[in-house]
């Protein structure tokens, strides 16, 4: 009798059903941004600098929280923990939409915060267990696009929304957004079928090697996987550079605020293309390294443009770090599956996490010591972001993996 092999949904249906829930979660932390002046006068007294933690707080919560997170997912799975993060967003957006005050807005905005983190590490395995394993990398390139949509929709929804519903209509709505497409992956994505053992003795290997593949953080201390997140850890500062401080650069040289906000995010727009034919690559050729490498070579020398130069570099630059650099977070993600093993799966995105939020922290912390009081040494700083992206490409490239 022939061993059944599990019976998958179809990949692309699992991966844009997440992606709807991702997206909606991601358009709740990017609801801020674009009403952040009528946010600081409302709740605030037009302090600035109190508003910058209704963002920031997201960075703190993933510092926190990663490592816990992964632990969760590990113990009630991702489906179970993409419902968590449906109530906690419920919860969040429930009390800022009646807080009534700066204070206690920040603390919703961290409830929320609670969610994205439970979304950010539990999407990717969902793919990872609902998907056929050929078809892993396409999915995972699909459902990679959610921040990137959340914070276009974000940006591009909530003014209107606003002026039709005020304050407590955009967080009331983006929750219920989240409620919808929740209910969707209820509904739509079940588990794959079981594999029957076609005996005693595989039924005996296929338990012996489930008590053997039980992992902790242990397995995750290999220099191999070391350098594939401290290449990890330089890409998100080299992103996070990227977006904070070239439209800053831009204006300095003449730009329209709305002109130097569109070409830094540019490259975010056109991931919606690079991330699905990354994953694609990846199902298709199984070259995890030589992928990762082509968009990380990318990253750094884009950066570099768009923190030192404006006229036709900048937009290519801003083209080709959408159309290449970018196709690096699904990579990334993908190398990550491709260096652990299943069962380390929850805890080594949980750790993953903990390395983005660390990196992006330290994208924007460190840039304006780089850049001076006077915002003056723009080519110094493009330097570092450069040597960083060619550094992380170089760890990559050094990194080794099965199917390379």
């Amino acid at each position: 009798m022939e061993s059944n092999k599990p019976k998958y949904q179809n990949h692309i249906m699992i991966a844009i059903v997440l992606l709807l829930f991702g997206t909606t979660i991601a358009t709740a932390q990017y609801k801020v941004p674009s009403i952040m002046p009528i946010i600081t006068a409302d709740f605030f007294n037009n302090d600035s600098t109190a508003t910058s933690w209704l963002m920031s707080i997201f960075t703190f919560v993933g510092i926190v929280l990663a490592i816990p997170t992964g632990e969760l997912a590990k113990k009630f799975g991702p489906k179970n923990m993409l419902f968590a993060a449906t109530v906690v967003m419920l919860i969040g957006a429930l009390f800022g939409a009646f807080c009534g005050n700066g204070t206690l807005l920040i603390v919703s905005r961290a409830i929320e915060g609670v969610a994205l983190i439970f979304v950010t590490i539990c999407g990717p395995l969902a793919v990872q267990k609902y998907c056929a394993p050929d078809k892993i990398g396409s999915a995972t390139g699909i459902w990679a696009l959610w921040v990137c949509l959340g914070s276009v929709l974000g940006g591009t929804l909530t003014p209107s929304l606003y002026s039709f519903t005020g304050f407590q209509g955009v967080w009331i709505i983006y929750a219920g957004a989240a409620v919808v497409t929740a209910v969707l992956i209820a509904v739509l994505i079940r588990e794959p079928g079981k594999k029957l053992a076609s005996s005693i003795s595989e039924a005996n290997e296929v338990a012996a090697e489930q008590v053997q593949e039980k992992v902790g953080y242990k397995s995750l201390l290999k220099p191999n996987i070391l350098i594939f997140l401290v290449a990890w850890t330089m890409f998100n500062m080299v992103l996070l550079a990227m977006l904070a401080f070239s439209p800053t650069f831009m204006q300095m040289q003449g730009l329209d605020p709305t002109l130097s906000g569109f070409i830094s995010t540019l490259p975010m727009l056109l991931a919606v293309i690079s991330s699905p034919l990354f994953g694609y690559l990846t199902d298709k050729t199984g070259k995890v390294k030589v992928l990762l490498a082509i968009a990380m070579l990318a990253n750094g020398p884009c950066a570099f443009v768009l923190l030192t130069t404006t006229g036709p570099m900048m937009w290519v630059a801003a083209i080709v770090m959408g159309l290449v650099g970018l196709g690096a977070p699904v990579m990334f993600i993908n190398g990550l599956f491709a260096l652990t093993k299943p069962q380390a799966a929850a805890i080594a995105m949980g750790v993953f996490m903990l390395i983005q939020s660390l990196g992006q922290f330290l994208g924007t912390a460190i840039t304006p010591l780089l850049l001076g009081a006077d915002l003056s040494n723009w080519m110094f700083t493009g330097v570092v972001v450069l040597v960083l992206g060619i550094v992380a490409t170089g760890c990559i490239l050094i990194t080794r993996f099965e199917s390379d």
